[in-house]
């Protein structure tokens, strides 16, 4: 089973505004009144932009990377509220884009929106509701939310025609910033909040998808865990990625919060994705964190065998530019790979870069046994 996963992908804001059928622009940032404030941002670094944006050229040349790999499943952290509401929640930052510009996540054939974040409430409960709407409404699956708490913790299940299925599960952990009463409840929506990072959760969370799983379900365990920025990984982030390979029998630790990529690691032959990074975002011209290189993102794909093992994972780097990616330049995705190299050398897991300006990941992983 080939296997398309993303980091945040940000449609809200300055991208919302760009295209089509913008929500209303007024904001409750204490440094930005309008969202058209980040178009302006984003055509004073890098030139105007063509307005409105096109669904489709807003992915630009990773709609070339899907063409090209053809995977059976395609899994992005949604982390932008997709309504018109008005009813903001107070947190200094709010994303939402419109339900008609929702249609951009279908010009990518986005099969799966994870939904366990610190923006998916911006816009209240209703926001929410109004999201899970639009998503069924585009026969998107979800995970990580829902109207009641059995809702948040189910997962979405993708049937792959002759693979079997994914199941997908979503996590929100409040180090990335989720506000703990965010969390859906037997009988009011939310998200699907974690605890904590214990072994009993880990158990929990087996038990859950020991009795969904069926012979050849391959699982994915989707995270929103860790702060924005800076490529350390807490010690109880490995555990609890440990637990939920050893005892979950998750084939794909599937992280996001930081803006940037972070290590890999190979582990009993799976694999842990710390932190993916951005996808798409409204960041263009903000100073202040270029030493991480937000720009420069990257596309996952990872080919896994009928039990859940990793035969490869190649990535794609892409940059933002004019709210459109574009193929990284062979300077850019040497950058990219150094910087992956030297976090995951640690983890046992090297990134190489290839001719073709990919990179792959190679690993012994804790088991011995390694990937290629």
């Amino acid at each position: 089973m080939k296997i398309f996963l993303a980091g945040d992908v940000m449609t809200g804001r300055g991208i919302d505004q760009a295209l089509p059928h913008p929500c209303a622009p007024p904001l409750h940032e204490p440094f930005m009144e309008s969202a058209l404030g980040y178009v302006r941002l984003a055509e004073r670094a890098h030139g105007p932009i063509a307005r409105p944006l096109d669904f489709a050229s807003l992915w630009g040349e990773a709609l070339e990377e899907l063409d090209r790999v053809r995977p059976h499943a395609r899994v992005v952290n949604l982390e932008t509220s997709i309504t018109r509401s008005e009813a903001y929640a107070p947190k200094g930052i709010n994303y939402r884009m419109s339900p008609e510009n929702a249609a951009c996540l279908g010009a990518a054939g986005i099969d799966c929106c994870v939904l366990a974040n610190n923006h998916m409430l911006d816009w209240g409960r209703g926001g929410l509701l109004d999201t899970l709407s639009t998503l069924r409404r585009l026969h998107i699956e979800t995970a990580g939310a829902g109207r009641d708490l059995a809702a948040a913790r189910a997962p979405a299940i993708l049937d792959i025609p002759g693979e079997g299925r994914l199941l997908v599960y979503s996590f929100a952990c409040a180090t990335s910033g989720v506000p703990r009463h965010w969390a859906a409840t037997p009988d009011a929506p939310g998200v699907n909040m974690l605890s904590d990072l214990s072994e009993a959760t880990v158990a929990d969370i087996a038990s859950r998808i020991a009795e969904a799983r069926r012979p050849r379900d391959i699982v994915v365990a989707s995270i929103h865990w860790g702060p924005n920025w800076g490529h350390r990984i807490a010690e109880r982030e490995r555990a609890f990625a440990h637990g939920l390979i050893a005892r979950a029998g998750v084939s794909i630790v599937h992280g996001h919060s930081a803006h940037h990529a972070k290590a890999i690691e190979v582990y009993r032959d799976r694999f842990i994705l710390y932190g993916c990074g951005d996808l798409l975002n409204d960041y263009e011209g903000i100073g202040g964190y270029e030493k991480f290189r937000d720009d420069l993102v990257l596309m996952y794909f990872a080919d896994v065998d009928a039990a859940g093992a990793l035969l490869a994972l190649d990535m794609a780097p892409l940059q933002i530019r004019r709210f459109r990616l574009v193929r990284a330049a062979r300077e850019d995705a040497a950058w990219l790979q150094r910087r992956l190299d030297r976090e995951s050398r640690p983890f046992g897991t090297r990134i190489a870069l290839g001719r073709n300006g990919r990179l792959a990941a190679q690993g012994s992983g804790a088991s011995g046994d390694g990937i290629s």
